[in-house]
Formats: structure tokens, C-alpha cells, sequence
């Protein structure tokens, strides 16, 4: 009994020592690995691939976006804002290019209006060109900052046999990876709830990812790439004209949007739209004195942060005839939406848009609210939010009509 415990003592001890020994050499070449991996992505000159990218809503992990693509991406040194050219494809509706990057202007391809938009970056105001950069040469920006960092950072290696991963958490700040790090200023959050986490997947294969993690305050998004094909089309072969349908008109993305009608004073469109019970619920049936709708969308940064507000807004009027409707734009999964209702409490109705809806109150951008009297007459428009001094206009707003 004696000697069979003891190799059994034996067996633990050489298993635990084995694991600390593993753990401990990971833990001593860390960098000396993520040098391995980037050296091996800064030899890529250009790779095809197909890839899926899930988002989910904060604090969530079901996905309420997914999108099927094929990338065609290529090193590019002559651009020292990217550093990548690349096209995308997306798989879902039209197997044609969506849209691509040549290292000076980003076009969109609107194959349902015969329309190519082109963005060249000089109407925005904005230190970085803001562009989703392709997989590889993101997670080489991902990884060459945890490498070359003067932030507060903390990484980790984890090793599962045939991948290992890499998490990099940067606290108290938002860093987005726009081909370089750029610092994303949020306002509505205080120091403490600001933080970034990446992971990155990597097959010991070949020491390059395959998939990765972003995780923010606003919205979690993977992307895993598969069918990798590397160095078999040469940037010298990417042709921008080729892209461009003959019959398509050129617009200058920013510029030539059609002029936005005031809506302010008149009466808002009727509607019938669903809420995540699968009931249709229309414009018409809701008789509160005051209506406010917002128009919003999962994953949008201003949007979740105004959730706070909103809720005592509907606890403060709940005797006062008001009513709060919530629009969202961005999204029409069902699941996702009830789940993200659920895990913020929400105490108002919410209900999945169309595109027709969103045209006719010219909804560009989110959060959007609009405020209507017993007449259903649109008498305030307040675009965006910004704590304090969005929630005091909303309410002069509702005080007025009340």
C-alpha cells in the first residue's frame, strides 16, 4: 500500500513539476515567442482568406451580428497610415467586391443603387483614417504594440496544445487598431471603465493567428480566418480600376449625401414594427401624451451609455402620460436583442426596425431622439448624447408638453 502511494505521489510530483516547468518556460520566452510570431506576419507580402466576424452586445456572448467575407489582403509599405491595401467580399447577397482600401482612398461599392462612394479622408476632421483594418496586418498591430508599449499593460500566454493564445489588457483606456494604436476618447465613461482586451489565437503550425477576440466596454467582435492562402497574388496586380462598374455614378463619400429634411413640426410616420415577443406593435396604437422615441443600435458606444438615463427617465414620468420607445437600427436578431434587453433592465419597450422606417426619419446616425406630442407631431430631434446635457434637453423637452 505504502509503495503504491508512493509512485503515486511520485507520478503527481513529476506531472506538477512538468506543468510548472511548461508554464514557467512560456512565461520566461513570452516576447521572445510574440518576436517569433510578428517577424513570421511581417513576411507576409499578401494573403487570400475567407473569415467570420461575430459582434455581441456588451457584458454578452451570443452573437447578434455575423458576417461572411473573402479578403484579399496586401502589405503596403508606400502607406504609412495602414500599411495594408486589401479588398473585401462579402458573402451573404452579392459574391462582388463590397468595398477595398488602395492606400489612399477607401471606396464602397453600393451594388443595390449602381453607386461607388469614395472616401479620400479629406472631409473628416479625424487625426487617423477610420478604417477595419485586414486580419494580418491587425493582429501584427495588436502584437507589435504589446511588444513595443510604454502603456500600463498586462499579457499573457496560454498554451492548448496545437494553438496558443495571447491576451493583452490595456486598464483605464480605449485602444483601437487603426493600422497604428490610436487612443479612442469616451467621454461617457469614467477612468475605471475604460479598458481594452485583445486575444489572439495562433497555430504552432506556423506561428501565425488565426482568430481573434476584441473586447470593449461597447461591444465584443471575433474574427477567425480560414482556407489562408499566402503570397500567391502580388500588390503589383491590384488594379483599382478594375473594381469599378462602367454604369455606376461616382459620389465623394461625405459630400453628396442627399439634403436631410427638417422633420421637426411634422407628424411622424406611421410605423408597425416587431418587439423580441414577435408581437407587431404600430404608432398609431400608442396613446401616451408624450412619446420619445430612440432610435438606437447594439454595440454603439453613446447608445449603451444613455441607458441609465433612460430607465429613470421612464421611472420619473411613469404618472405623467409618457411613453419611451426604443428603435434598434443595427441589428434584427431576436435572440440577441431580448438578451441584451434582459441583462440591462430594460423598463421600456424595444422593437427591431426596417429599412424603410429608417429612411423615412432619415436616420443616419445612432442614438437619434425624437419627441412627439399627443398629436404624434415630431417637436424635438436630438441627435447624439452626452450625459447631463442630452438628459436635461430630452427633459425640457418632455416638461414643455407634458
Amino acid at each position: 500500500m505504502k509503495k503504491t502511494y508512493f509512485v503515486a505521489t511520485s507520478i503527481l510530483a513529476l506531472f506538477l513539476s512538468v506543468t510548472l516547468i511548461s508554464s514557467c518556460k512560456v512565461e520566461t520566452n513570452k516576447y521572445d515567442y510574440l518576436k517569433k510570431v510578428l517577424a513570421n506576419l511581417e513576411k507576409i507580402k499578401s494573403a487570400t482568406y475567407s473569415s467570420t466576424c461575430i459582434a455581441s452586445a456588451p457584458g454578452d456572448t451570443l452573437a447578434f451580428r455575423t458576417l461572411y467575407s473573402h479578403t484579399e489582403e496586401y502589405n503596403n509599405p508606400t502607406d504609412t497610415i495602414a500599411g495594408s491595401s486589401f479588398t473585401v467580399t462579402q458573402q451573404t447577397g452579392y459574391s462582388k467586391v463590397s468595398w477595398f482600401y488602395d492606400g489612399i482612398a477607401f471606396t464602397y461599392l453600393l451594388w443595390d443603387e449602381n453607386k461607388i462612394e469614395i472616401d479620400s479622408f479629406k472631409t473628416n476632421k479625424l487625426p487617423v483614417r477610420p478604417i477595419s483594418t485586414p486580419f494580418f496586418n491587425y493582429t501584427k498591430s495588436i502584437i507589435k504594440y504589446a511588444l513595443e508599449t510604454k502603456d500600463s499593460i498586462s499579457t499573457e500566454l496560454k498554451d492548448f496544445g496545437d494553438s496558443i493564445k495571447f491576451s493583452l489588457y490595456i486598464p483605464c483606456k480605449i485602444i483601437e487598431f487603426l493600422g497604428k494604436p490610436v487612443v479612442w476618447d469616451n467621454p461617457l465613461l469614467s477612468s475605471k471603465d475604460k479598458f481594452s482586451k485583445y486575444d489572439i489565437w495562433i497555430n504552432k503550425s506556423d506561428n501565425l493567428p488565426y482568430r481573434y477576440k476584441r473586447h470593449m466596454p461597447h461591444q465584443t467582435t471575433w474574427e477567425t480566418c480560414k482556407n489562408v492562402e499566402y503570397d500567391k497574388i502580388k500588390i503589383a496586380d491590384f488594379k483599382v480600376l478594375k473594381y469599378f462598374p462602367s454604369n455606376f455614378e461616382i459620389m465623394v463619400r461625405g459630400k453628396q449625401k442627399t439634403k436631410k429634411i427638417d422633420l421637426t413640426g411634422k407628424v411622424a410616420t406611421d410605423w408597425s414594427l416587431q418587439n423580441t415577443n414577435n408581437e407587431t406593435i404600430s404608432l398609431k396604437d400608442l396613446k401616451s401624451k408624450v412619446l420619445m422615441i430612440q432610435f438606437t443600435g447594439i454595440g454603439c458606444g453613446p447608445c449603451h451609455a444613455s441607458i441609465p438615463f433612460l430607465k429613470q427617465l421612464v421611472t420619473d414620468y411613469k404618472d405623467k402620460s409618457f411613453e419611451l420607445i426604443s428603435i434598434e437600427t443595427w441589428s434584427d436578431n431576436i435572440t440577441g436583442i431580448k438578451r441584451y434587453c434582459t441583462n440591462n433592465g430594460l423598463n421600456y419597450m424595444f422593437l427591431m426596425s426596417t429599412k424603410d422606417v429608417t429612411k423615412s426619419y432619415q436616420i443616419q446616425s445612432v442614438p437619434s431622439f425624437y419627441i412627439l406630442d399627443k398629436n404624434r407631431v415630431i417637436r424635438k430631434i436630438i441627435n447624439g448624447y452626452s450625459e447631463k446635457t442630452t438628459d436635461k434637453e430630452i427633459k425640457d423637452a418632455i416638461n414643455e408638453l407634458i
